[in-house]
């Protein structure tokens, strides 16, 4: 409920638990992640659906929207990190090299790199553009 006492939407639709949450840049999308491998995108004033991304072959742990808001960035217990368009859910890359799961990512403000971070103690940086390694922290 706001403040004012309207109910605010409910985010329905994944068959498992919620793990990750991001807001797009223009605060007009929710992204979600799930125990369920998805990760789904939602209209923010209403709760509606717009999509849902498959591919992960175990729990969403992190998201993040880059910059423009152009592109989900989920981490999985897959042990990896999915790159999806969000104006339609396509997957556009995969960036593999944890050896455990990821619970953390984050787009550089410039929307060059992606930071992510790992069970297995590292953090990496990668190139946002083609998915190649920069750096294991």
């Amino acid at each position: 409920m706001t403040a004012a006492g309207a109910q605010l939407p409910v985010l329905t639709g994944h068959s498992m638990g919620v793990g990750a949450v991001a807001w797009s840049p223009d605060g007009m999308t929710i992204a979600t992640g799930s125990c369920d491998r998805t990760v789904m995108l939602w209209q923010a004033s209403d709760g509606a659906h717009q999509q849902t991304m498959t591919g992960h072959e175990d729990y969403v742990w992190a998201i993040a929207f880059s910059p423009d808001g152009t592109t989900v960035a989920s981490g999985s217990e897959d042990k990896t990190v999915r790159l999806w368009r969000a104006a339609d859910g396509a997957h556009l890359q995969t960036l593999a090299g944890h050896i455990s799961s990821v619970h953390a990512v984050a787009y550089s403000p410039d929307a060059a790199t992606i930071a992510t971070g790992s069970n297995d103690g590292t953090g990496r940086l990668w190139h946002a553009s083609d998915g190649s390694p920069l750096q294991a922290l």
